[in-house]
């Protein structure tokens, strides 16, 4: 493995592994490989009969793959995950880990358009290879009522639909391409006390459309039923507060939609019984070390379908 690629310093690892509580001989899945730090982790833990499958829908991260038996690098979509496993047969596995940040590689690779510190094509792929839209297409194409929908979900703005507004005005003189143009054409509607904050804001907001994030993270949480063994755990990785959300009404119900269901005694039906009931939050010292993991939340669940949540 390449460790010398500025890719993802993963945040709140120890905790993501205790979480998971490795077993020797089982089988798991990282479903975000990235820079491979879970992975390597979970390696170190793993003993000869044990098997990792790594996941990414990036093809740079096929590079940071280590040369170990017991390691699968698939490139693909984890929301397509059990269909992989189910080919490989390799179900059921007995944990799944997904680090839902971004990594240092996207944010630092320029030509990928996910920063405004430099100026470059507004991509914002995380998969470049596919024919899929890019933010330049999706602020070309989106209504103004989309867009301000769009970042009243995605991105805390103070004035969400100024920021619509002020978007769709500059595309009607000349085409959003880069991010320069985009920063330019935003700015003044940002609030002026916190727009880099707010800049950053917009730049999450387009990127979690382009990329379909939510859709897939919903369709990992739903189909992690059919993945794991009975016992088996999923330890989740979230760094803004749509994504928590999700996460959380997901274990706590066993629904995508987060409605609970109750037995005729009113006790909720789930199956998933909660290791973390409040998410695990990263210490002073690991937020020195590693800034952005100031906003990392981690969840652990345990699959039991029998289980009643409490």
């Amino acid at each position: 493995m390449n460790d010398c690629l500025p890719y993802h310093i993963p945040a709140l690892l120890e905790p993501s592994m205790e979480g998971l509580s490795i077993q020797p001989a089982g089988r798991y899945a990282d479903a975000t490989f990235g820079g491979g730090g879970h992975s390597r982790a979970i390696l170190e833990r793993l003993g000869p009969q044990g098997r990792l499958f790594g996941f990414d829908r990036d093809s740079d991260a096929r590079q940071n793959a280590p040369d170990d038996k017991r390691f699968t690098f698939v490139h693909g979509d984890f929301r397509y995950m059990r269909n992989f496993l189910e080919y490989l047969e390799a179900l059921p596995v007995d944990g799944i880990i997904a680090d839902l940040g971004v990594s240092f590689h996207h944010f630092d690779a320029a030509e990928r358009g996910f920063s405004f510190r430099a100026d470059a094509p507004l991509d914002m792929r995380m998969n470049q290879n596919a024919d899929a839209r890019t933010a330049a297409d999706l602020l070309r194409d989106i209504s103004q009522k989309d867009l301000e929908g769009l970042l009243r979900r995605y991105a805390d703005l103070r004035n969400p639909r100024r920021v619509a507004e002020a978007l769709v005005m500059a595309r009607q003189q000349k085409p959003i391409a880069t991010t320069s143009q985009l920063a330019a054409a935003s700015e003044p509607a940002l609030d002026p006390r916190r727009v880099k904050k707010e800049m950053a804001q917009l730049f999450q907001a387009l990127r979690i459309e382009v990329n379909s994030e939510i859709d897939a993270l919903e369709q990992l949480l739903t189909s992690a039923p059919f993945m794991l063994r009975p016992g088996g755990r999923m330890a989740i990785l979230t760094y803004h507060s749509v994504e928590d959300r999700l996460v959380k009404n997901y274990f706590r119900s066993g629904r995508a939609d987060g409605e609970v269901q109750t037995d005729i005694y009113g006790r909720v039906q789930s199956p998933w019984k909660l290791v973390t009931r409040q998410p695990v939050v990263a210490s002073e010292e690991e937020v020195e070390r590693n800034p952005r993991a100031r906003s990392a939340k981690l969840r652990v669940a345990i699959f039991n379908p029998l289980s009643e949540s409490k």
